[in-house]
């Protein structure tokens, strides 16, 4: 995992977990957190790169803000970089005099649990396992992948290490609330068709009406689009390489990802 999610309260939250402003200098120190902005090609956005003063939190904080308005995907790097920067020196040990403090790593879990993250006392941070969730976990799980697909998040997207894409996991979730049980071996096209039928949405299947509401292509549109991009996968690919086929463009991987997150966070809104 090379990536995590970066919104403000993320920002934040990573931002106080160096802050050592109130307490005795502890580590990383403030070369380790440069090298870092320099590793996610963020050092650009580092205030203390002009001149300025700046302790460790404002410092990170900064750069974060930053990355959360011009490269979201540089930012995700640089969450991930500094929490395994603060777990290598001890930041999650109690003993350790480099310990962030409890109230610090609580606030950090809670952050990123509303991310679909899963982050443990000692630091180790993996995506949670949508099948332990309950409903209204899940659902928040699958948002947050949606909204981080939008903006361009190939993780979020494809749901790296599950062997599924995000709209899957959305279908599935969406026939299990509407119908209690779903059919074992289903290919793509129909989970999905199930999906729009269970939300009272059109698909490609259904005949055009006189008068209907223009809603309808729109609905029709989505599902031939979220059936397109399937077709672009990789199946092999999830969590071992690129998961796209090989005649995919950078571009067109792109549009497919944040497809697949306007798709999905369409069908969940349309859930409620």
């Amino acid at each position: 995992m090379n990536k995590l999610p970066l919104n403000d309260s993320i920002a934040i939250a990573i931002s106080k977990m160096v802050d050592d402003a109130l307490c005795d200098t502890r580590e990383p120190s403030h070369s380790d957190i440069e090298y870092e902005f320099k590793r996610a090609g963020l050092l650009e956005a580092d205030p203390k790169q002009k001149g300025n003063p700046v302790g460790k939190a404002k410092r990170v904080k900064a750069v974060l803000y930053w990355a959360i308005e011009n490269d979201q995907q540089a930012g995700e790097k640089l969450v991930c970089y500094l929490l395994n920067l603060v777990r290598s020196v001890g930041g999650f040990r109690s003993t350790s005099p480099n310990f962030i403090g409890e109230d610090s790593i609580a606030n950090m879990i809670d952050v990123f649990k509303n991310e679909g993250y899963s982050l443990s006392e000692d630091g180790s941070i993996n995506t949670v396992v949508l099948e332990n969730l309950n409903s209204v976990e899940k659902y928040i799980a699958l948002k947050a992948y949606a909204k981080r697909a939008i903006k361009g998040s190939e993780d979020a997207a494809l749901l790296v290490g599950t062997g599924k894409d995000l709209m899957e996991a959305v279908a599935t979730h969406i026939i299990m609330e509407k119908w209690g049980a779903i059919q074992t071996q289903t290919n793509f096209p129909t989970l999905l068709g199930q999906t729009f039928t269970a939300l009272g949405l059109a698909t490609s299947s259904d005949e055009q009406q006189v008068n209907e509401q223009a809603q309808k292509r729109v609905e029709r549109a989505l599902y031939e689009f979220a059936c397109s991009i399937n077709k672009l996968r990789n199946k092999e690919g999830t969590g071992h390489g690129r998961p796209f086929l090989t005649n995919v463009t950078d571009e067109e991987a792109k549009v497919a990802i944040e497809g697949i997150g306007l798709i999905s966070e369409f069908l969940l809104a349309k859930m409620k």
